[in-house]
């Protein structure tokens, strides 16, 4: 039976695990995140599916159902497992996606390199999936395309299945057009892009970029545009925006444009941590750690994360207040990048080397400055640690949003807490409480982390509560009824046709 709705993202919507022998597979760890709000939307659905990869040996059949039904707590749905070898996966996502495609999302033109790519794999590999999705999808149904490593998928989708609606999201930034159009492969990406009938984003900026890279290489015949709500301003800051793209004409075909940050489980986070065992790890995690303030800082191995930035600003606070030895306690997670991420390689090394010198330079016998883990936290320990903190800093030089900074907020249920929160994360258009910082500077970021330790505890608790208030209201489920409305007005009209000149055939390979 086909379905009403078939999500395409690399990532399949649980986790295998080995037991006695057997996979056995399991629902993600973190009930938060961006998977498990793409399954919130498969009981709102008629009939949907999934379409991941998985690895199988090259030259042999897979060694698994290439289509299996999962039934959890979200509802009954199929997931179609795209049999990639090695190569595939590496040359798709390890090199292409990571050494040639990140650094341009996130503005590192410098870090951007083809050496490696091998665009011919990464366009057979988004082949792929738009055939397994085409396969999926019931006459009329919404082919919903997730990120920037799928971003061939609509134009072979169209191609296939003119019937359908295709949407995509984009969970990363989007690059301004002159820094967009370093790809070689623009062209490709962009006519691709151009078939969807809608093309998200988390905020306004991204969406103004994307529009202005196509008028930058097609012509538009018209953009209309509203004003940004006040709760998605943040005036004056680095990712402000006061219009926002709410469709675009190109070629005579209207592509609808949507700009919705993607919330957190805000009353599901709350409940977790008022558990009577996790009040009782709190208390627990201030025994261990007996300093009067404790920062946390959540993440994973990634240059556009800032880890490193904020660390040689921590260690000028320690050189800047001595009175702070013994008193504060940074805990950092810089989750490791999985084998194969060459390009993470550097920045895990980086990371681990400085907080060795801070913690030897600094450090006493009896009080080590900085806690690094590189291995993930379960989801409910994490937010006891948020919870136990006093601040948390999130500064990534780049982010698309950034659900950390909400999940802190919410963990600490309205009480009293400081987020120190870059301008360059997309989630800083909403948290406009939070101490924001543009972490390229090193003044800037002297002053946000002073501000924060000495923040007044009235003052940390107002600026908490409009926060709360305001991820309270744009949860999860808002986001979902959002994209649910989206979906709706789509299947009101018949598919439109890419006109002739949209129509593209097999482009040359080139790098």
């Amino acid at each position: 039976m086909a379905s009403s709705l078939v999500i395409v993202y690399h990532r399949q919507p649980y986790e295998e695990h080995v037991v006695d022998g057997k996979t056995v597979l399991r629902e993600n760890a973190s009930p938060n995140g961006i998977v498990p709000a793409l399954k919130g939307f498969i009981g709102q659905t008629e009939r949907a599916s999934w379409v991941a990869w998985k690895k199988a040996a090259a030259g042999k059949p897979p060694r698994f159902e290439r289509r299996i039904t999962v039934e959890d707590s979200y509802g009954s749905y199929e997931v179609v497992r795209l049999p990639l070898t090695s190569e595939q996966i590496s040359q798709f996502y390890h090199v292409t996606s990571k050494e040639a495609l990140w650094p341009i999302l996130n503005s590192f033109p410098s870090l951007y390199s083809t050496e490696n790519c091998d665009w011919a794999t990464f366009r057979e590999v988004n082949r792929l999936f738009a055939e397994a999705a085409c396969e999926e999808a019931a006459p009329g149904a919404v082919v919903w395309v997730h990120d920037y490593n799928l971003w061939l998928v609509p134009r072979f989708v169209r191609e296939m299945r003119p019937d359908v609606h295709i949407a995509f999201f984009h969970h990363t930034p989007f690059p301004p057009a002159d820094v967009f159009n370093i790809f070689p492969w623009r062209d490709e990406i962009i006519d691709s892009l151009l078939v969807c009938d809608v093309v998200g984003f988390h905020i306004p900026r991204y969406a103004r970029n994307f529009v202005a890279t196509v008028e930058s290489l097609r012509p538009v015949d018209e953009v209309v545009e509203r004003r940004v709500p006040d709760e998605l301003r943040a005036t004056g800051t680095a990712l402000s925006e006061p219009l926002t793209p709410v469709s675009m004409t190109c070629k005579g075909r209207k592509i609808q444009i949507d700009a919705s940050p993607i919330g957190t489980h805000a009353g599901m986070i709350r409940s977790i941590v008022q558990q009577p065992d996790k009040r009782a790890q709190v208390a627990q995690i201030r025994r261990d750690i007996p300093q009067e303030k404790i920062i946390v800082s959540i993440g994973r191995v990634d240059y556009a994360k800032g880890t490193r930035e904020m660390l040689l600003a921590y260690e000028r606070l320690l050189q800047r207040r001595p009175e702070l030895h013994g008193k504060v306690k940074l805990l950092v997670t810089a989750v490791a990048a999985a084998d194969g991420m060459r390009a993470y390689k550097k920045a895990q090394q980086s990371i681990e080397q400085l907080v060795g010198r801070i913690n030897g330079h600094i450090g006493t016998l009896s009080w080590q400055p900085i806690l690094l883990s590189t291995t993930p936290m379960p989801f409910a320990d994490t937010l006891c640690y948020y919870r136990a903190a006093d601040i948390c800093w999130i500064t990534p030089l780049r982010d698309g949003l950034n659900l950390v900074a909400k999940e802190f907020i919410a963990a600490h249920v309205n009480e009293s807490g400081v987020l120190v929160l870059s301008e360059f994360a997309g989630a800083a258009v909403e948290l406009q409480d939070a101490v924001l910082v543009n972490p390229y500077s090193l003044i800037q970021m002297d002053a946000a982390i002073d501000r924060a330790l000495d923040m007044p505890r009235e003052e940390q608790r107002a600026r908490m509560q409009r926060m709360d208030a305001l991820i309270d209201r744009y949860d999860v489920g808002h986001w979902t009824r959002h994209v649910l409305e989206l979906f709706r007005q789509l299947r009101a009209v018949p598919a439109a046709k890419p006109s002739d000149a949209q129509r593209v055939s097999t482009p040359p390979v080139f790098s």
